[in-house]
């Protein structure tokens, strides 16, 4: 594995770490700013990260998938952050500290308008994603050292076209509870 992926790899787990540490501080220790502040690291993060893949890609390296799921990480991690950050701090607040409500379960419309809502997300999360990809493209202007990156463009491109599909699915097949 190259240098890239094992820094992919080293924010996933960073990532993780600070949203359990803002959660156990902010629940646990009772020490809610120093949680919030925690958890407003993570796009610290993200930052390492693009500073990482650029510097590889700067001293010459051939872009390889891993610089482009860099890329989408980034994106991903900026336009779903927050969701993120809010849906594990419900469930840390009811399954772990006892507090708060029992996160609830979409079915019918519900779930057919979260679902859309999160296909908006995956739109924001792409256009991020596609920005820091076609500004590799632009920087390095070599395309032998680029195809890659453009490989993974194109598939994205498709997943986010096949995510809309599934979203508009749910409107007419909505999901039900399970008897």
């Amino acid at each position: 594995m190259n240098f890239v992926a094992w820094m992919i790899i080293a924010s996933e787990i960073g990532f993780w770490i600070v949203i359990v540490l803002g959660l156990v501080t902010r629940y646990v220790l009772k020490r809610n700013k120093l949680g919030l502040l925690l958890l407003a690291l993570t796009p610290v993060i993200d930052l390492i990260l693009l500073l990482a893949t650029s510097v590889d890609l700067y001293r010459g390296a051939t872009a390889t998938t891993m610089h482009a799921l860099a890329a989408v990480y980034i994106g991903v991690s900026i336009a779903y952050g927050k969701s993120i950050i809010q849906w594990t701090d419900e469930r840390f607040r009811y399954y772990v500290t006892r507090e708060g409500a029992k996160p609830i379960q979409r079915f019918g419309m519900d779930y057919a308008i979260h679902y859309l809502k999160s296909w908006g997300r995956h739109v924001l999360a792409y256009l991020i994603g596609a920005g820091l990809l076609t500004g590799m493209v632009y920087l390095i202007h070599n395309p032998s050292r680029t195809e890659a990156l453009i490989g993974a463009l194109k598939v994205w491109t498709l997943a986010l076209g096949i995510d809309f599909v599934i979203s508009i699915s749910n409107f007419i097949w909505p999901k039900r509870k399970k008897a």
